[in-house]
């Protein structure tokens, strides 16, 4: 049997591991269910030699492992990024129950790369991690103790993912759904959307409020395609020129 072509599209990326073998432990989880692109954002160790043992034979994983200075280089791409989080974010996507999450990453899977973002050991994503990626996704685990190590966490998600990919499902209805956007466009919409807004003196860079986070949540919300973020770029475009 083949392996899922989908699960070649699904980048696996660690925010600031601390620890190199939870590094290693998230290789071998990976690898176990067929993914194999890791991202590690600021490790503070790696490579190590511990990484090495606790992957046992998944040092392929480690060894093409992609090393980014920070969370948007290693989205860097993507058509969807789900963050791994068990709160509410505010100004931050709502949650969703990790079998949802799985099917809606697969589906965009077809269209480019996907990316499941997990924090650090200790502290999690930040706010403004969470806020980068357009969903954020819940493992159902018992609410009185919800705490899973870095390498159970890769783990499980990594299972959906593979479980998903490998029961029947119905062929989806002819859609007229075009090219999904990719984090770097629609982070240069963003950033159109606020020079505009400065320009035209609606946003005070020195009392900015919420309002980027905020629009942040509503591009995300509404997974803009390719073409949408053409339209909104060029209807900016054309107020400034009137300016």
């Amino acid at each position: 049997m083949s392996e899922p072509s989908a699960l070649a599209q699904v980048r696996v990326v660690l925010s600031r591991p601390s620890h190199p073998g939870n590094i290693g432990a998230a290789a071998r989880a990976m690898k176990t269910m067929g993914l194999s692109r890791l991202y590690l954002v600021e490790p503070k160790s790696f490579p190590h030699p511990e990484a090495e043992v606790r992957a046992s034979g998944a040092v392929d994983v480690l060894e093409s492992a992609v090393v980014c200075s920070d969370l948007a280089e290693a989205l860097s791409g993507t058509v969807l990024a789900v963050a791994l989080t068990s709160r509410r974010r505010e100004l931050c996507a709502p949650p969703r129950w990790l079998p949802e999450a799985a099917e809606e990453l697969l589906a965009y899977a077809e269209q480019g790369e996907v990316a499941v973002v997990f924090g650090n050991e200790t502290f999690g994503l930040s706010n403004e991690e969470v806020a980068l990626c357009q969903r954020a996704v819940t493992i159902p685990a018992n609410p009185a103790y919800a705490s899973l190590n870095l390498g159970s966490a890769v783990q499980v998600i990594a299972w959906e993912l593979r479980r998903q990919c490998l029961v029947p499902r119905l062929e989806p209805l002819p859609q007229t759904i075009g090219d999904a956007a990719t984090h770097d466009e629609i982070e240069r919409l963003l950033a159109h959307f606020e020079r505009a807004m400065i320009d035209s003196e609606f946003l005070d860079p020195a009392n900015p409020r919420r309002l980027m986070p905020r629009l942040r949540r509503l591009f995300g919300r509404a997974g803009l395609e390719k073409e949408e973020v053409a339209i909104l770029r060029g209807a900016l475009a054309s107020f400034e020129r009137k300016d």
